[in-house]
């Protein structure tokens, strides 16, 4: 059985919690289990309508699909969830404007299969390193990839909130997708940028790598963002795979 632990706290600065999170151990329609975070976006409250929504639809649509293939399995709902946060925000002046990032993952025996659009991220993480997965859909991602900035610039970056694609705001979406063989002691962790932007990674890796349990380096890390300043909403998934009955 995998181990997992999510926790999402509203930071030192917001009046609301726009992160949304989602976990089942246990199968999600074809899926064996089920893990998404979303970091939802808009006035009023318009980001927390549109990161709820879109997780529901997102397990409701797994729930019922009949595919066999998790690319597709998750392609398909995510798809479905910007469809719907679209055709919402058309209809609802309050809402025009609404979207929320999604990263979204199912462990399949030793495999991780991730789905991703915006800027929330996906991590590996064990005793030796911190790898990130996930590619974040920002324009200060594309500036580092055309080589107009690096990576250490990026980080202050006065646009580092701008993301180049999110769900709901335009009629289609492209999620990226990616495949990563887990290996013995290696932890996933799912998280929104208020995790990321308070905390260095070689810092999350430290305090991923202390003593206690899954739920004790979770609460640790949301502890930490926000004694750097909490700028924004914190949302953090750990997953521990099970190799026994991989």
């Amino acid at each position: 059985m995998i181990k997992t632990f999510s926790i999402t706290d509203i930071g030192r600065k917001r009046k609301l919690n726009q992160d949304y999170v989602y976990t089942s151990e246990q199968p999600v329609g074809n899926l064996p289990n089920f893990f998404i975070v979303a970091d939802g976006m808009g006035g009023h409250n318009a980001g927390d309508y549109a990161s709820k929504v879109t997780v529901e639809t997102i397990v409701a649509d797994i729930s019922e699909s009949f595919e066999k293939n998790p690319v597709r399995i998750m392609g398909r709902a995510i798809e479905a969830a910007n469809a719907v946060i679209y055709r919402k925000s058309c209809e609802n002046s309050e809402l025009e404007g609404m979207g929320t990032t999604v990263v979204a993952a199912t462990c399949i025996g030793g495999y991780l299969q991730v789905a991703n659009v915006g800027d929330s991220r996906l991590y590996i993480v064990n005793n030796r390193e911190i790898r990130q997965i996930t590619r974040d859909h920002s324009l200060v991602e594309e500036m580092i990839r055309m080589g107009g900035i690096d990576r250490a610039d990026a980080r202050n970056h006065p646009d580092k909130n701008i993301i180049t694609r999110a769900v709901g705001v335009s009629e289609a979406v492209e999620p990226d997708f990616f495949t990563v063989e887990l290996k013995e002691g290696d932890t996933v962790l799912m998280c929104t940028d208020g995790l990321t932007n308070m905390l260095e990674d070689e810092y999350i890796r430290t305090l991923m790598n202390g003593a206690g349990d899954i739920a004790g380096k979770a609460e640790r890390l949301v502890w930490a963002a926000n004694d750097n300043g909490g700028r924004d909403n914190i949302t953090v998934i750990l997953i521990e795979p099970d190799f026994k009955s991989a």
